[in-house]
């Protein structure tokens, strides 16, 4: 058990205050300016439609589309998941559920997490010299050594999982309404089917619960701080950094701000987002004041909007899933409609990143770990594969192709010496032959984590469907289709009419896909894959104070960075 001496060790320091001298920010000669920054902003729940810059209907995020003007905008960007855990846990391993064991979202019992034997990008940076930082939402394991500062980030600040997971005393809009936190020592509270327990929602820093329950009106106006605080002094140390930033916005409950007080008949929803703008603004002005030509920042969402939320979920923008809407259900979050992972997503980093350039390349939140790898000039684990690619062509504008359609794809001996590739480098054929993307059941239909939707070029492959609950508490059935639904996005991006079963293209189109499916799962099978404990414990949920009914505790006082003396 070395992660509970670590732990205790960890404690030690911080119960002394001492903490951030052990973040070590003192300048390195092997890393002064010669490697980039990163920041990875994740809105949470955030629908295509919801950025000004993809939408006209939207007018609510003048930061970002002044960034899409500054960087590049993509606009067949996706999550890798539909739902909260496997998109995070793609994103920081750049491995699909089935290959690093995240299939759907941890718990607040969750005793396990993002299995250990994983490697995240945290850890690959830190090896080659950067400091580390994680603020905001993690939702990949709060229990021992499946916390962040365990996986790689030198710092922490944030909630162990979504803030709806945990009573508040400011609740915020949500649909159904949750009440707040019990006071004193009365009774639990009669709560909503789709409300949490009196357990207040808990506010981290490193390993130390700082507030519970946290006070969500605050939340963005901290994590701006924190942000800008961590850039402040790595910049001033001449370190390379990470800093991976999981937002609270989209998710609900939306909180009650001053943005919120002043809507003057404007809808909630509108007013997070403006929050969330604001707060994206804050750290770009940061990152621009302090180490603009070296810092590469990356905004996507993990998935689509919430639609069971009804007016408190988010915009798919023209990806409005048709055939399943006619079927009952929502086609967004959970489900693998392109409302459910078709996310918004810039890129930022001047003298870089080309200037007010769309992208139609078909990128995935899976690319961002090979790709950053890359830029920092580390190197991938040598003992697995990987779903994502190197995105850097693209970034950097000499090429608009990303996961594309190999020009033959039945080359079973260049297959066979891709394979070989792969084991000795890390690669997996998907990823060298850059020609799909596999969407997981998330949650909506399916066993989770298996990949019965493909994408292909412009072709959308369905062996199974289903809706999400929708507004109107309608929940589509899951069907299963053999042969399988195929839309053709470039025609239909609504996914409305399937093409027909007997036409030339579906027939073109099936045996590719059959034969792309045989190919990863035989590939996944050899891999060297991971598998999430999901039991739960009631002991294992984060609690600074048993003794009372909500776990209340507030801190008297935050923690700030060192000076960085050296």
């Amino acid at each position: 058990m070395g992660w509970l001496l670590l732990k205790v060790l960890f404690l030690g320091v911080t119960f002394l205050g001492c903490l951030y001298p052990l973040v070590d920010f003192c300048p390195s000669g092997e890393t002064r300016g010669q490697k980039p920054n990163f920041v990875i902003i994740l809105a949470d729940d955030m629908g295509w439609g919801d950025l000004g810059a993809n939408w006209a209907e939207t007018k609510d995020t003048a930061n970002l589309d002044k960034m899409a003007a500054e960087g590049m905008r993509f606009v067949d960007f996706h999550a890798a998941a539909s739902t909260c855990s496997p998109s995070r846990a793609s994103l920081l391993t750049g491995r699909l559920g089935l290959r690093n064991g995240v299939t759907h979202n941890f718990a607040v019992t969750s005793v396990g997490g993002l299995p250990l034997n994983e490697t995240t990008l945290a850890e690959v940076l830190q090896q080659a010299g950067y400091v580390t930082g994680m603020i905001g939402k993690w939702h990949l394991g709060h229990h021992g050594p499946y916390h962040p500062n365990f996986r790689g980030f030198d710092y922490y600040f944030g909630i162990p999982y979504s803030h709806d997971m945990g009573c508040t005393d400011t609740p915020g809009y949500n649909h159904p309404p949750c009440p707040a936190c019990p006071r004193g020592d009365r009774p639990s509270r009669s709560l909503e089917r789709d409300c949490y327990t009196d357990v207040a929602l808990p506010l981290y820093e490193n390993l130390n619960i700082v507030e519970q329950p946290v006070n969500l009106s605050s939340l963005a106006h901290k994590y701006a701080e924190k942000a800008i605080q961590f850039i402040q002094h790595a910049s001033a140390s001449g370190r390379p950094f990470l800093l991976y930033m999981g937002l609270a916005h989209m998710h609900v409950p939306i909180s009650r701000t001053q943005l919120s007080a002043d809507l003057r008949g404007r809808r909630p929803y509108g007013a997070g987002l403006r929050e969330m703008d604001s707060l994206v603004g804050q750290i770009k002005d940061k990152v621009d004041r302090t180490a603009k030509e070296n810092t590469f920042l990356w905004f996507t969402g993990d998935n689509g909007p919430w639609a069971q939320k009804c007016e408190l979920a988010g915009s798919v923008g023209p990806f409005t899933g048709l055939w399943q809407t006619h079927q009952g259900g929502s086609p967004a979050k959970q489900t693998t409609w392109e409302g459910g992972h078709r996310v918004p997503a810039l890129a930022y980093w001047p003298g870089r990143v080309p200037v007010n350039v769309t992208s139609t390349a078909l990128l995935s939140v899976l690319d961002i770990f090979p790709t950053v790898v890359a830029l920092a000039g580390a190197s991938l684990p040598q003992d697995r594969h990987f779903d994502g690619l190197d995105a850097s062509e693209v970034l950097f504008g000499w090429s608009q192709t990303g996961h594309r359609e190999p020009a033959v794809i039945t080359l079973a001996g260049d297959l066979a010496a891709t394979v070989t590739r792969a084991q000795h480098g890390s690669c997996s054929p998907m990823e060298t032959l850059n020609h799909v993307l596999f969407h997981p059941n998330s949650g909506a239909a399916g066993e989770f984590g298996a990949l019965q939707t493909v994408r292909l070029g412009s072709y959308k492959v369905f062996y199974v469907s289903g809706g999400a609950k929708a507004c109107d508490g309608d929940v589509g059935r899951e069907q299963h289709h053999d042969p399988p639904l195929i839309f053709n996005l470039e025609d239909d991006v609504a996914e409305a009419v399937p093409l027909d079963r007997g036409s030339a293209e579906y027939q073109d189109v099936l045996p590719k896909v059959r034969e792309i499916l045989a190919d990863v799962l035989l590939d996944i099978a050899g891999d060297n894959t991971s598998r999430a404990d999901y039991t739960r414990h009631p002991s294992v949920t984060p609690c600074c104070n048993p003794h009372h009914v909500a776990c209340r505790c507030q801190a008297t006082g935050w923690t700030d960075f060192p000076t960085g003396r050296c």
